[in-house]
């Protein structure tokens, strides 16, 4: 059995932080990170830039797990605000919640992000304009790290820190029990003793976390998911908005269900990919930093949030049944073209090969009004509607809509101002605590509670 003081589960965003944080602190703290992927330099998906539409199903999946988590090979878009993103503010205060977000900005700008730009949605007139047609863009500064430039930055950090603390890398957690005052930590490959667990396992980490809480009797809550879709237009269409403020967050309450639908995670010249969470293939998107990586195509998702009560609580379980459907029907992902959704008909192989975009992910031509609740189409169709009202093109006939796009968010754990829970030295951080929804407050989150802990040595 191998003794430490602090163990954390998992090497996503906080727990990467959270890495830095104990070694820039460097006190006497004897610290491991234990994660079921591998290092950053490592984690290539076997599929991606070849020809292929479905997930082969890796033992780990690469794009999920090891240094970084999900964000590592995210686009490194970095949201420092309180308005989206998660919820830490309400544990630290808001001023200290921005302010630890503008240190880990600062962090990523010395692990090699300096010249990265950072935007602002503050002062921009695209705002008024948007409230005309009413679509509220929401406020914040964004930092765009490109998906190049992030492992870049990552594989710093762990260069910075893997001399201080111990990483344990393609080992999964398979318990944690408490033994009077000392934890014992469980993997397939050996036993860890320490004083504090820090469980920062992030959303692929859900069902496991949700398992831990059960058997230390956390209480939960459930949280939302949003369902939608992955958007594929012509750059040429947003980038008066995009050159300014980059990551622009757009809510929009639709006129027929009162609904609320949003763009998220918008990716400029990027990619679209796909996404493998706990064996369900999704969408997502890249954007990379280096412009000759990039395409003549902007990408991102509109998304309708779900959250459910009495009887039906699991919304993860609400979105994967959607997630498999898609999967069933297409293999994989469903692509669509606008027109033929409004249309009700199937996009074929036939229009498909007609289509002026040149789409960036090779997907099943298919149709989504099988797979996506009629609801949320309607949703998705009024946004797309009011959007071009503020970027003509958006309901051009050729828009292509990739489906299905799910983010899940793990039940919210109940966590003090620490951020530890109801059984003592036993902290949950990141958006495994369902309290971050974002690399930017995951990261900070794990920085406070370094700081925290270490106030005990």
């Amino acid at each position: 059995m191998q003794n430490y003081d602090v163990v954390i589960v998992g090497a996503g965003a906080g727990g990467v932080f959270m890495a830095y944080e104990f070694t820039k602190l460097n006190k006497d703290i004897k610290v491991c990170v234990i994660d079921r992927g591998g290092p950053i330099k490592n984690r290539i998906c076997p599929i991606d830039g070849k020809k292929i539409t479905s997930c082969v199903h890796c033992k780990t999946c690469s794009i999920m797990n090891g240094f970084g988590g999900a964000g590592g090979m995210s686009d490194g878009k970095y949201n420092i605000t309180n308005n989206f993103g998660g919820d830490l503010y309400t544990h630290t205060g808001k001023d200290e919640a921005i302010a630890l977000m503008e240190y880990v900005d600062e962090v990523n700008l010395e692990m090699g992000g300096e010249g990265a730009k950072l935007y602002s949605t503050v002062t921009s007139d695209i705002k008024a304009e948007a409230l005309k047609h009413d679509l509220h863009l929401l406020d914040a500064q964004v930092r765009h790290l490109g998906t190049d430039r992030n492992r870049e930055i990552l594989q710093n950090i762990y260069d910075f820190v893997k001399g201080a603390v111990d990483i344990h890398f393609h080992e999964e957690v398979a318990s944690i029990e408490k033994k009077d005052d000392k934890f014992i930590v469980e993997t397939e490959k050996d036993s860890y003793s320490c004083n504090q667990v820090v469980v920062a396992a992030g959303r692929s980490g859900s069902k496991w976390i949700s398992g831990i809480c059960d058997k230390f009797g956390i209480q939960t809550r459930s949280n939302r998911v949003d369902i939608g879709v992955r958007v594929e237009i012509p750059a040429a269409v947003f980038e008066h908005i995009t050159s300014r403020v980059y990551e622009s967050k757009i809510v929009y309450r639709t006129k027929k269900y009162g609904d609320l639908v949003r763009t998220f995670c918008m990716n400029p010249y990027g990619e679209v990919v796909n996404e493998n969470t706990n064996g369900i293939i999704t969408v997502n998107g890249h954007s990379y930093s280096d412009p000759k990586y990039h395409t003549e195509n902007t990408n991102f998702a509109l998304l309708v949030s779900n959250t459910f009560s009495e009887p039906f609580r699991d919304s993860n379980l609400y979105g994967e049944s959607i997630a498999r459907l898609s999967n069933m029907l297409g293999g994989g992902v469903i692509v669509q073209r606008f027109s033929d959704l409004v249309a009700g008909r199937r996009t074929n192989d036939h229009r498909f090969s007609q289509c002026f975009l040149t789409p960036t992910l090779k997907a099943t031509p298919g149709d989504l009004s099988l797979v996506i609740p009629k609801r949320q189409l309607d949703d998705i169709i009024e946004m797309i509607y009011a959007l071009d009202k503020i970027a003509p093109g958006m309901a051009n006939d050729d828009t292509l809509l990739y489906g299905v796009e799910v983010k899940f968010y793990n039940s919210k754990v109940n966590v003090d101002e620490n951020l530890e829970t109801s059984v003592k030295g036993l902290y949950i951080i990141g958006d495994g605590s369902g309290v971050t929804h974002s690399l930017s407050q995951a990261s900070a989150s794990g920085v406070y509670v370094a700081r925290k802990i270490a106030e005990m040595y």
